[in-house]
C-alpha cells in the first residue's frame, strides 16, 4: 500500500482542522509564466490552501516548468499537479494527482497513461497521491480530450457508484469535475450522494464561481473545491486576492459547521449512544462451532 506522503498528510490535517479546503487551479496554457505566477500569488495571499497546476491541452514542457517554478518562488503552500497527460509532469511541483480517468472510454486514460507516467514521477521525486478522476456533464474540454462517458447531472446514483468504485479500487482521493468553464456547479444532491457513499477525500471542480457555489458544495459534502475559471474572469492582483478571500471564507464557514457536527456526533457516541454493529458471518460460524 502506498505510504501517505507529506502533501497528502497536509490535506488530511487541513480538512480535519477546517472542515474543507479551497484549491486554486492555474492553467499554464491559458495563463503562462508571469501571469500564472501572479494569479497563484494572489490566490495564496487570499488564503488558498493549495495551488493546482495543470490543464487539458498545452500545459507541458517549458511552459509548465517555467510557470511552476515561478509559482514555487512566490507561495508557501503545496503545489500539486493536475495532469492533463503524461507530459504534464515537472520537478518544480510538490505532488501530483496520480490518477486514472475512471469513466473514459479509452484505455489510454484508464491505464496506459499511468504506466507511462509512473517511472517519470519516481525519477523526478514528486509525491504521488493515488487519485480517481470522474468527469460529469457537461465535461467541457476535459470530457472531450478524455473521451469520457459523462455522468449525467441528474443521476446521483451513478456518481455515487463511480465514487464507491474509486474507494474500493484503492484511491486515496476522488476528484469529480464538470469541466473548466461549466456554467454551474454539480447539483448538491449529487455531491451529497457521493459523500454518503465514501470515506476517502473528495474534491469537486467546475462551475463554482461565487461564495454561495462554494458554500453549497461544501455543505453537501465536498472536502475541497477546486477553482480555476473564476480567476480568469478577474483582472488585477488585488481583485483576484479579494475574490479568493471571499471564496475561502465561504469554504471555511461551511467547513466549520461540518467540524462541529462531527464533534457533536463523537460526543454522543462517548455518551453511550452506539450504532448497531453487524457481526461478520465467519465470526458467527466460528462461534457456533465452538458451542458444538
Amino acid at each position: 500500500m502506498p505510504k501517505i506522503g507529506k502533501v497528502e498528510r497536509y490535506l488530511h490535517e487541513k480538512i480535519e482542522e477546517d472542515g474543507a479546503i479551497l484549491l486554486a487551479l492555474i492553467d499554464p496554457d491559458k495563463t503562462p509564466f508571469e501571469k500564472g505566477a501572479t494569479i497563484a500569488e494572489a490566490a495564496y495571499e487570499g488564503g488558498a490552501d493549495v495551488i493546482l497546476v495543470g490543464g487539458s491541452i498545452g500545459a507541458q514542457g517549458i511552459v509548465l516548468d517555467k510557470t511552476t517554478k515561478l509559482i514555487r518562488d512566490r507561495v508557501d503552500v503545496p503545489i500539486i499537479l493536475f495532469p492533463g497527460n503524461v507530459g504534464t509532469i515537472t520537478p518544480f511541483a510538490d505532488a501530483i494527482y496520480f490518477m486514472n480517468l475512471l469513466n473514459s472510454r479509452d484505455v489510454y486514460w484508464t491505464a496506459t497513461v499511468l504506466i507511462q507516467g509512473a517511472p517519470v514521477v519516481k525519477k523526478v521525486g514528486i509525491e504521488p497521491i493515488p487519485t480517481t478522476y470522474v468527469v460529469l456533464e457537461p465535461g467541457r474540454a476535459v470530457g472531450w480530450i478524455g473521451n469520457a462517458n459523462l455522468v449525467p447531472r441528474d443521476r446521483p446514483d451513478l456518481a455515487a457508484a463511480a465514487a464507491l468504485a474509486a474507494e474500493y479500487s484503492g484511491s486515496h482521493l476522488l476528484v469529480m469535475d464538470s469541466g473548466s468553464g461549466a456554467p454551474t456547479p454539480a447539483p448538491p444532491e449529487l455531491i451529497r450522494a457521493v459523500r454518503n457513499e465514501i470515506s476517502i477525500m473528495f474534491f469537486y471542480g467546475g462551475g463554482c464561481r461565487t461564495p454561495e457555489h462554494v458554500r453549497q458544495t461544501v455543505e453537501a459534502g465536498a472536502d475541497g473545491v477546486q477553482i480555476g475559471t473564476a480567476f480568469e474572469l478577474s483582472d488585477g492582483f488585488d481583485r483576484i486576492k479579494e475574490q479568493v478571500r471571499r471564496l475561502v471564507a465561504a469554504a471555511k464557514e461551511a467547513g466549520k459547521k461540518r467540524v462541529e457536527a462531527k464533534q457533536h456526533e463523537q460526543k454522543e457516541k462517548r455518551r453511550g449512544i452506539l450504532p448497531l454493529v453487524r457481526v461478520p458471518r465467519f465470526w458467527r460460524l466460528r462461534r457456533s462451532k465452538k458451542q458444538e
